[in-house]
């Protein structure tokens, strides 16, 4: 009997990032991934719309894979949806993504940190109550890109960087107060990891980018089931033990399809009902 896959989902490629330190954590679990690329990017979304896009495209995926966990792999829409989500399916298991402040906060030795996200996730409630909540003494410095998931999704389909638009996004990133500078810019775009290194080369000084996918895997190991239980149902596409990816788009394009080999994922057509 197979045993119920994790799906990870994001608005892309972003969730990739999360997808690999799951893998670490558990090798033998199989893999679902979501790419909601018809709706890509999040943050240009009325809130409203997405989060009823949201809770509708949950159900299907819930109703045709059968998770044990599902995977929120995408700051915008945890901090939007995550409550809404699991109000609405109150019996499936969700784990979010959310900016990792309160590590940044704690680690943070001149007390400048920045969060470097989409601007829906910088305008949230719950991003300003995480500042609030565990980040009180530091300087937490909003920084709301438009144009680095998509920057990022062009580097890794191997297009060349455009540093020069790299360097405009992160430049907000990087403060200077009573002799100290931002040491930690924490990176609240799950898309974000895949420019680490370019952010790195470009930065006008070294600051640790802070990336949540590792803890992220963690919290998913600690609330997966250790043993398959006997009455544990099957995952329900039919597709066998494989890790697959999907596309809301139904038309991944080549390079799209080459990363998902990469990360040893097989690319499948969504059923009819999937949301494009």
């Amino acid at each position: 009997m197979a045993r119920r896959p994790i799906l990870v989902f994001d608005s892309g490629i972003g969730g990739l990032t999360v997808l690999r330190e799951i893998r670490q954590v558990l090798p033998d679990r199989r893999l679902v991934y979501v790419a909601d690329d018809a709706g890509f990017p999040y943050g240009d979304w009325d809130e409203d719309r997405l989060r009823d896009r949201l809770i509708a495209l949950m159900g299907r995926l819930l109703r045709d894979h059968a998770p044990e966990i599902v995977v929120i792999a995408c700051n915008t829409a945890a901090t939007l949806a995550l409550a809404d989500l699991r109000a609405a399916y109150p019996n499936a298991c969700f784990v979010g993504t959310v900016p990792a402040i309160k590590p940044a906060a704690e680690r943070s030795r001149s007390r400048l940190v920045s969060v470097l996200a989409t601007p829906a996730t910088v305008r949230r409630d719950y991003t300003r109550q995480l500042i609030a909540t565990f980040a009180a003494h530091c300087e937490i410095n909003l920084v709301g890109s438009r144009q680095l998931a998509r920057l990022a999704e062009a580097h890794v389909q191997n297009n060349a960087d455009d540093d020069a638009a790299i360097r405009a996004e992160i430049a907000p990133c990087f403060v200077e107060k009573a002799g100290q500078r931002t040491d930690i810019v924490v990176l609240a775009c799950t898309h974000y990891p895949f420019l680490a290194g370019v952010f790195e080369r470009l930065a006008p000084w070294p600051v640790q980018w802070l990336d949540p996918a590792p803890a992220i895997a963690r919290h998913v190991l600690s609330v997966s089931t250790v043993a398959v239980s006997p009455a544990e149902p099957a995952a329900a596409t039919g597709e066998g033990t494989d890790p697959v990816a999907l596309f809301t788009s139904r038309r991944p394009n080549p390079a799209q399809r080459r990363l998902m080999e990469q990360f040893g994922l097989r690319v499948a057509v969504p059923g009819p009902g999937l949301i494009a």
